[in-house]
């Protein structure tokens, strides 16, 4: 179905002084004397750049952009400056049918804005369609979009950024903070209420005290480009509160901006370097805010559909749906390919980010034919001379074909690793057969990653993450309570792995209790303590509940912030938690950059890591197939090559023992070469272990049932 042009009067009775401009760079660019407007359309008839006074209600003036080069609309505004109020009219076929969504009435966001002013306010004039019509999304729909939609801001992006520079944490070192830039600081009594939820309280003195004093190099942010609220979640009182709605990959959402000036993320970025902390952003350009065929028309879709997203071959009126939100956006185009790495080229080097997380990033490595390492997308960030240098961090499924790539990115890559999470929780939740897969994750996981160069920092080791129970919650829920969601308790994983330790939610049981806060302690420190790169998330570090809601996406409330009003319990676990992370800094041997492999090294002498059963014997076959086996050992020694070049290392040799039975095991702590007995450094259930306190080889530790261990090897000389 198609509907002929039909050009709208120009309001104001000034002529345009528009001249024809260049095609590059893409979006709104100020010189310091006019500004240069660039809109890729493939299959767009015509483009009008129109015109807002500065509350963005009033449209002022239509302009077409008079030059087409290189399927770029575009044009130069003399005398323009930055805080100029502007959107795009696209003109083109209405055929759905063909992949072509276009529609002049409707107003469209810039998808280089780098700035958007106002709130989307949800209306059937915003969608290309009449709803309710017979016809559906094949009918056509003539009512101005304009009141509803943000616009776009042009902006000077002059900043002084001072001596600010990359922090640029080596990957052995890095401890990876997740949290949300809104519920850090909603709840902090230090955050002025004014700030509260926004860049200018991430920066507040007590919370970025708070980061560094934990001991953690990276802050990663979930989702902070602008993004849209579900029509159907505003309408029960809730919002989109994580943010993976994305609408406009340049510009911060302005929510999170409380002077609602860009230059407030900068300053943010820059407090956090000062405090030595890296920023990492959670990013999302695997689909956007615009939906299935019968979503809204806010940006790509109504400039070029065809071309933007990825529509199904044999009927290109439907999208594919990859993301499970509706669309996909088509990375294996080269305009939306330049689209995502300007991004991302954008956001490292004008706002100084020193890395990203990638949602649902195998849809990103997908050709038609299933994920591909080679794909243009993987490739040209592995060569481009900017994003080369960033840490690049995939979450490595989608719900695609094929979806689940968990091993298979390319070096350069980093990857979350769900396997991690899910063989720690069933290990200490005592779940049978899990010693041998357990060995293995605290070993980074080398069946899946040590391959082609990559080393242990590739697998992303995460207990607990945003989608999902908080540490609190796992070991005090068996099942998920999101009836705050309104969606029946329908939503969220039912495969938690969790364990209630006997009492479902809150209990004043003290043994239930103390042994909760252990299984705290022993989730942290076998996640601190594995080869590989660490993630934390907020408030875990001090036992942060969401009352059993393992799906807060949509809990723009006391669910879904950060309680800074911790108890004595939250307060114990803080100061163990700091200690696991210096512990884990101090020693190499936790986080090197070869994989333990369990090799002999024959020239010199040494197995990197060997795994004991509770005789203190090298386990056995029989032994590693026992699913009845709980408690193990795993000799580091620090002895073992550290390098490519063939010698002996020099770090401290450690032996860390889990016993994730029920009752207490006596394990024998065993006799190694250059040393002459061991001394404790840490017991999950004694937190107040007296320091150097001395056990001979030979000695029948008794291992508390549920707890984890770590000694290190000694000489009388050392001590």
């Amino acid at each position: 179905m198609s509907k002929p042009d039909k050009t709208p009067s120009t309001p104001g009775n000034e002529p345009s002084r528009i001249r024809e401009g260049l095609p590059f760079p893409l979006g709104a660019t100020w010189d310091g004397l006019g500004v240069n407007f660039a809109l890729f359309s493939a299959n767009a008839t015509k483009v009008e750049l129109c015109l807002f006074d500065d509350s963005g209600e009033v449209e002022l003036e239509r302009i077409e952009l008079p030059e087409y080069t290189d399927e770029i609309f575009h044009g130069y505004l003399p005398d323009a400056h930055p805080g100029l109020i502007y959107g795009y009219r696209v003109y083109g076929p209405y055929d759905p049918a063909n992949g072509h969504r276009f529609n002049h009435h409707k107003l469209l966001i810039d998808p280089y804005a780098k700035q958007l002013v106002g709130e989307l306010k949800w209306s059937e004039a915003l969608f290309g369609y009449t709803i309710g019509h017979p016809d559906d999304d094949l009918s056509f729909d003539e009512r101005d979009s304009a009141p509803f939609v943000p616009k776009c801001k042009v902006i000077d992006p002059a900043h002084t950024w001072g001596n600010d520079q990359p922090v640029r944490v080596p990957w052995d070192r890095t401890i990876i903070y997740e949290t949300h830039l809104r519920g850090i600081s909603m709840r902090h009594p230090s955050v002025g209420e004014s700030v509260r939820g926004t860049c200018a309280g991430l920066m507040e003195d007590d919370v970025l005290k708070h980061i560094r004093q934990l001991g953690v190099s990276s802050v990663e942010l979930l989702p902070v480009h602008a993004f849209v609220n579900d029509q159907h979640l505003l309408e029960k009182g809730m919002t989109n509160y994580w943010g993976y709605n994305s609408i406009a990959f340049f510009a911060p959402d302005p929510r999170y901006l409380a002077s609602g000036k860009i230059a407030e993320f900068k300053e943010m970025v820059a407090h956090l370097h000062e405090q030595k902390l890296e920023v990492i952003l959670d990013v999302v350009y695997n689909h956007t805010a615009e939906g299935n065929e019968r979503g809204p028309t806010l940006s790509m879709r109504g400039i070029d559909n065809a071309s933007y997203y990825r529509l199904m071959p044999d009927d290109k009126r439907f999208y594919i749906n990859d993301s499970g939100t509706g669309n996909t956006l088509d990375l294996s185009h080269p305009c939306v390919l330049q689209m995502v790495t300007d991004s991302l080229r954008y956001w490292a080097t004008e706002m100084h980010v020193d890395g990203f997380r990638f949602d649902l990033a195998t849809i990103l490595g997908r050709y038609r034919d299933g994920f591909d390492e080679r794909h243009s997308f993987l490739v040209a960030c592995r060569q481009d001379p900017v994003l080369r240098q960033l840490k690049m961090i995939a979450e490595p499924w989608d719900c695609g074909p094929g979806g689940y790539q968990v091993g298979n990115f390319p070096p350069g890559w980093v990857e979350w690793n769900d396997r991690f999470r899910d063989t720690v929780r069933a290990f200490w939740k005592g779940d049978d057969g899990q010693l041998a897969d357990f060995a293995g994750r605290m070993t980074a996981s080398g069946e899946m990653f040590n391959h082609r160069g990559r080393r242990p920092y590739s697998s992303v080791n995460f207990i607990t993450a945003h989608d999902g129970f908080t540490l609190h919650d796992l070991v005090s829920y068996n099942d998920k309570h999101n009836e705050a969601n309104d969606e029946n308790n329908q939503d969220g994983s039912n495969n938690n792995l969790s364990w209630n330790h006997g009492v479902e939610g809150p209990t004043d049981d003290p043994e239930i209790n103390a042994l909760r806060l252990r299984q705290m302690r022993n989730f942290f420190a076998t996640l601190l303590l594995a080869q590989g790169t660490p993630m934390i998330v907020a408030g875990d570090e001090f036992a942060r509940t969401q009352h059993g809601n393992n799906n807060a996406y949509c809990q723009d409330s006391e669910i879904g912030w950060v309680n800074w009003d911790l108890d004595d319990d939250g307060k114990a676990l803080l100061k163990f938690v700091k200690r696991l992370i210096k512990l884990r800094l101090a020693y190499p041997i936790l986080r090197r950059g070869r994989f333990l492999v369990g090799d002999y090294n024959e020239d010199i002498g040494v197995k990197d890591v060997t795994w004991l059963a509770p005789d203190g014997n090298e386990m056995s076959t029989e032994q590693w197939q026992d699913s009845n086996g709980r408690c193990l050992g795993m000799l580091m020694d620090g002895r073992a090559q550290e390098t490519g070049i063939r010698r002996a290392g020099a770090d401290a040799t450690l032996l860390l023992v889990v016993n994730a039975h029920h009752d207490m095991v006596n394990f024998r702590l065993p006799p190694v070469p250059e040393g002459e007995f061991w001394t404790c450094l840490l017991d999950t259930n004694d937190t107040a272990i007296k320091a150097q306190e001395r056990f001979d080889f030979d000695h029948e530790y008794a291992v508390t049932g549920r707890s984890l261990l770590l000694f290190e090897l000694q000489r009388d000389d050392e001590v």
